[in-house]
C-alpha cells in the first residue's frame, strides 16, 4: 500500500525518519532521568517532529488506502492530522514553559492516541490485501491500539490537569498508550520503511 503519486523509496526514507524521530525521542527521555536537561526538551522536539513527520506519511499513504476503504481512510486521515497538531501543540507548551510537564504529556499522550487511530485504520484496511506482509499489518495493528488507549487522558487536558497527584487514575493509565507511541510504532515505521524501500 503506497501512494500511486510518490515513489515507494520516498516513502520509505519518510516512514524510517519518523521512526528515528520516535526512537531518538525514547533515547532523549532516558538520558533525561539520568542526567537532566538538555535531553528533556530535546525528547519534546522529537515527539513533535515524529508527530509531522506521521502526518505527512498518512497523507502520502492516503491515495492508496482511500483506494481499499474510502469511509474508514477519511476518518484516519482526518485523526493523524488533528493528532499532530495536538502533539505538536504540547511540545510547544512544554518547551515554551507556558504549561507543565503533566499536562503538555497529556496533549502529546491524546494526540499520539489519534494518531494510534490512524494506524490501526490503515493496518486493518492492510489486513485485507496482500500488498504488505500479514505481520507487519498485525504489529500495526497492535501498536495502534495501544497509542488509542491515550484517549481517557482528555479529560485530564479538558479539566486542566497539571499535575500527576491530582490526575484521576483513568488519566494516568493513558500513559500506557506510550508504549504503543514511543516503541512499538517507531518500530513499525522503521520496518515500513525497509520494505518500501529498494534492496
Amino acid at each position: 500500500m503506497t501512494a500511486d503519486s510518490f515513489s515507494s523509496s520516498t516513502v520509505g526514507w519518510l516512514a524510517v525518519t519518523a521512526g528515528a524521530a520516535g526512537l531518538a525521542g525514547l533515547l532523549f527521555i532516558i538520558l533525561f532521568f539520568k542526567v537532566g536537561q538538555p535531553f528533556g526538551t530535546l525528547n519534546d522536539v522529537c515527539i513533535g517532529l515524529a508527530a509531522i513527520l506521521s502526518g505527512i506519511l498518512a497523507w502520502l499513504l492516503y491515495p492508496a488506502h482511500h483506494a481499499q476503504s474510502p469511509q474508514l481512510s477519511q476518518f484516519a486521515l482526518a485523526a493523524v492530522l488533528a493528532g499532530a497538531l495536538v502533539v505538536v501543540a504540547g511540545s510547544v507548551l512544554v518547551i515554551s514553559g507556558v504549561k507543565g510537564w503533566f499536562l503538555s504529556g497529556l496533549y502529546m499522550t491524546a494526540g499520539n492516541a489519534l494518531i494510534g487511530l490512524w494506524l490501526a485504520g490503515l493496518t486493518y484496511s492492510a489486513l485485507h490485501t496482500s500488498s504488505w506482509p500479514h505481520g507487519l499489518a498485525v504489529f500495526g495493528l497492535v501498536a495502534g491500539v495501544i497509542m488509542a488507549v491515550g484517549l481517557v487522558s482528555v479529560p485530564g487536558i479538558l479539566r486542566g490537569v497539571d499535575a500527576q497527584a491530582s490526575a484521576p487514575w483513568y488519566v494516568n493509565a493513558g500513559y500506557v498508550g506510550g508504549l504503543g507511541w514511543m516503541l512499538l510504532y517507531p518500530v513499525w515505521c522503521i520496518w515500513l520503511g525497509r520494505i518500501l524501500l529498494p534492496r
